[in-house]
């Protein structure tokens, strides 16, 4: 029996010692095997059914590693509690909440039998149409990482937490293709720094990206796995495929940095004997991610875990609580929020009474029956004496009608899995198939000398059938990509006859990217933006939309005045450069305001800021940091939350860089009348650019300007603070 006092790693060289050569190749895979394991997720849905095992030696007790997704919930059926996707609850800028909401999911996680849970998906929101933007928290890397790292720390208390998808992946539909170009100081200042914040926060796990950087796959990039990931940032966990489709060549993967290749026995089974046997690859690069594999497997939090931890009261409350603050206010003329003084009030749209958690991906999660709250459930639960009328909107003339006999009307409209989510096209997967070998029972029918020259349209057929897998019963499967970010047609009609037959009509947009609104936003007393809300989002509306919580949701990312001011957008792209430009640095270069920009979000009450401070603290072996002080005070007469922004504005420039970047933000709730003073860290790094020559980041000599403001295109409370040019580190 193993001494629980040793040291984790003591313990890992030991039983590296004990492995057998064979023992220690089967960890580099997952312990499914491939044809048996894509017929369960073809045919039976499997991945909302089990967890994926790996890294199992039975001989010494080495129970594995057992996957599950989970940006929203754990995905498994069995009912798990849905939280808000990522994107909603980057709108709530609370770290502190997300690192709760994660302890959460890795309590629920264990409750399955998965000690591994994929809930931290970070890529950067570069444009608005990706189809997966749901599952990241937003635009901007500062806030992204501060979101990451506290989903992390939440999960890593019970389970391994894995990060994905490393790195530059934020097209869906031809993530299987697509050769993503960007230069040296792009990748450090703008897509690298999450990920690295997420290392730091204690990751466990990163998976790979499917896509290619600069030539080659992610998934065997020596750059990014090994140079950067293991080397500068000492990542010390494993480095995991995304699922299936991963490798591309087992040999340069492994030597590159790659770990682990999920979740079947595929690439890495059929070639790394072999390369092993011929020295290809030595034993130290086996010995190594051996190593790592066995580190964060005996690093698992022990206990056993009740089932009565799913979706019970404490997370539930979580979820409402999660959705409430993620709710977003755009427009309150009047103010015609929260309502008041109502006997009537007509509920408009298909969405109002649908279950709408967000895509049917990877992150679907699978609630018990009766227990999504709806926006009509929860007006009708909160407000049981007020006459609360509803259609679905289907004729726009039937629901004007409707509005005008009610005191107010709330139109329910937006996105759905039908126009926006992750989806696979199989043409894409049909090359990386051919690397299998074929099942042994059509070997044994056909000889390998008929069957092979038939591989190719047999390995087409098989992609187009799995490319259905995460499909609903049925056949239908997510939009992908969107390349049109209006609303569709008949909402835009619906909008414009309900606000036209009532002025008190208030829109609930639903959805996990922006939606172009600049043509009628202004025809509404009331917007505000629900998102994709989890179980509990009817529940939060009513609580907004009653006046019993107030808004303090903030954008987590820009909604643009028209498409042509974002960077350009191809889902099916082979090629595609990255640069500095996306978002609201795009914006601003480019003197575009934004119908709502990023950190917008209004409030019922009234907050100012005043007495804004910022020294330079240096810091004894770690990178010197600067600190910004500021008081925030509840003017208003409601208690209410408060997201303090902080922007840094550069010096006059040596380089092109964005005129205003977010620095560091705070939550804080306040009550009516009262005053607190904070203090907000900001790493010189996020200050600095980085400079290849010196491969660093470097601090340019100069007034550097930190402005506290509601928003990034608000005028805000500023400071100046001189820096001198120094290297800052890498």
């Amino acid at each position: 029996m193993r001494d629980p006092g040793a040291s984790i790693r003591a313990q890992a060289l030991d039983l590296l010692e004990e492995l057998t050569t064979a023992e220690k190749l089967k960890l580099f895979d997952g312990d499914t095997p491939f044809w048996s394991g894509m017929a369960d997720i073809a045919l039976h849905q499997a991945s909302h059914r089990h967890p994926w095992p790996a890294a199992q030696v039975a001989r010494l007790g080495l129970t594995g590693l057992h996957f599950v997704d989970g940006p929203r919930g754990v995905v498994l059926e069995g009912g798990a509690t849905t939280f808000p996707v990522p994107m909603a609850r980057g709108a709530s800028w609370d770290p502190d909440l997300e690192e709760r909401i994660g302890e959460a999911i890795g309590r629920e996680a264990r409750t399955f039998g998965a000690n591994w849970v994929a809930g931290v998906c970070i890529n950067l929101l570069r444009h608005p149409g990706w189809g997966r933007a749901q599952e990241t928290y937003g635009e901007d890397p500062v806030h992204v990482g501060a979101m990451g790292a506290a989903m992390t720390r939440g999960l890593e208390r019970h389970a391994v937490a894995c990060v994905k998808h490393f790195a530059l992946n934020s097209i869906d539909s031809s993530r299987f293709l697509v050769d993503v170009e960007v230069s040296e100081r792009v990748l450090h200042e703008l897509y690298l720094p999450h990920f690295r914040d997420c290392v730091e926060a204690g990751a466990g796990s990163m998976m790979s990206a499917y896509n290619q950087v600069n030539g080659l796959w992610c998934g065997q990039h020596p750059t990014l796995l090994r140079r950067i990931l293991k080397e500068r940032w000492g990542f010390r966990g494993f480095v995991v495929t995304d699922f299936i489709f991963g490798v591309r060549d087992g040999v340069a993967a492994l030597l590159a940095g790659q770990d682990l290749e999920m979740p079947f026995r595929m690439v890495f089974a059929g070639c790394l004997p072999e390369a092993v046997a011929d020295g290809r690859v030595p034993m130290r690069c086996i010995d190594e991610a051996v190593l790592r594999l066995l580190q964060v497997q005996l690093g698992v939090p022990p206990g056993t875990y009740p089932r009565s931890l799913r979706s019970c009261g404490s997370h539930r409350a979580l979820a409402r609580e999660a959705a409430t603050s993620s709710i977003v206010l755009l427009r309150n003329e009047g103010p015609v929020l929260p309502f008041s003084g109502l006997s009537s009030l007509a509920v408009i749209g298909r969405l109002a009474s649908v279950a709408n958690l967000g895509d049917r991906g990877s992150s679907d999660t699978r609630p018990l029956p009766g227990v999504v709250v709806t926006p009509l459930d929860g007006l009708r639960a909160a407000a049981p004496d007020l006459r609360i009328e509803q259609t679905s909107g289907s004729s726009a003339q039937a629901a004007a009608e409707l509005a005008a006999r009610c005191d107010a009307a709330v139109v329910v409209a937006g996105l759905d899995w039908r126009l926006e989510g992750e989806h696979i096209h199989p043409g894409d997967i049909a090359p990386i198939l051919r690397l299998v070998p074929p099942p042994g029972w059509m070997l044994r029918l056909l000889g390998r000398r008929r069957l092979m020259p038939l591989w190719r349209p047999l390995a087409h057929l098989f992609a187009w059938i799995t490319s259905f897998a995460s499909a609903r019963p049925g056949g239908d499967f997510a939009a992908g990509d969107r390349t049109d970010l209006s609303l569709p047609a008949d909402q835009l009609a619906l909008i414009r006859q309900v606000a036209g037959a009532n002025p008190r009509t208030v829109v609930v947009l639903m959805g996990g990217g922006a939606v172009l609104m600049e043509d009628w936003h202004r025809l509404v007393p009331g917007l505000l933006v629900l998102w994709y809300p989890g179980e509990q989002g009817g529940a939060a509306l009513a609580d907004v939309l009653l006046g019993r919580v107030s808004p303090s949701g903030r954008l987590p990312f820009s909604v643009p005045a028209r498409a042509s001011h974002l960077p350009p957008f191809e889902p099916r792209a082979r090629q595609v450069v990255y640069d500095l430009w996306h978002g609201y640095r795009r914006l601003q270069r480019d003197r575009h305001g934004a119908t709502y920009p990023f950190g917008f979000g209004l409030s019922y009450s009234r907050f100012t800021a005043s007495d804004l401070t910022a020294v330079l603290q240096r810091a004894d072996g770690r990178m010197d940091q600067l600190q910004a002080s500021v008081s925030i005070t509840n003017a208003g007469d409601v208690d209410a939350a408060e997201v303090v922004q902080l922007y840094l504005e550069p010096p006059a420039r040596e380089v092109e860089r964005p005129a205003r970047t977010l620095v560091a933000f705070q939550r804080l709730h306040l009550a009516a009348g009262t005053s607190r003073r904070i203090t907000m860290a900001v790493p010189l790094r996020a200050c600095a650019t980085f400079d290849p020559a010196r491969d660093g980041f470097v601090t340019e000599a100069g007034a550097h300007r930190l402005v506290v403001a509601r928003h990034v295109e608000d005028d805000g409370l500023a400071v100046t603070l001189e820096l001198e040019a120094a290297f800052v580190g890498r």
